[in-house]
């Protein structure tokens, strides 16, 4: 399978922190986002499988606690950024 190319837009210090990390891995840059990307995406997957187990074995009738709060209540994704 062919690899996706996109632009990244980042930080210059980022990029900076990112080269010595990815010097010190002996990886180039390109290498450690993709490993970056790749270690927060399973253990995304991990979390959301403990997360669907958890919810069988407390039964179908119990509600999970993260969709009982309503909408409202809840923080957007945005809400941090707004102090920037």
């Amino acid at each position: 399978m062919a690899r996706k190319q996109f632009l990244l837009r980042i930080d210059p210090e980022l990029w900076q922190e990112l080269e010595k990390w990815a010097a010190d891995d002996l990886r180039s840059v390109n290498a450690q986002v993709e490993w970056l990307l790749r270690e927060a995406v399973g253990k995304h997957k991990g979390s959301r499988a403990r997360q669907d187990r958890s919810s069988h074995k407390d039964g179908d009738d119990q509600e999970d606690e993260s969709d009982s709060a309503p909408v409202a209540a809840r923080p957007r994704a945005d809400e941090s950024i707004r102090g920037r």
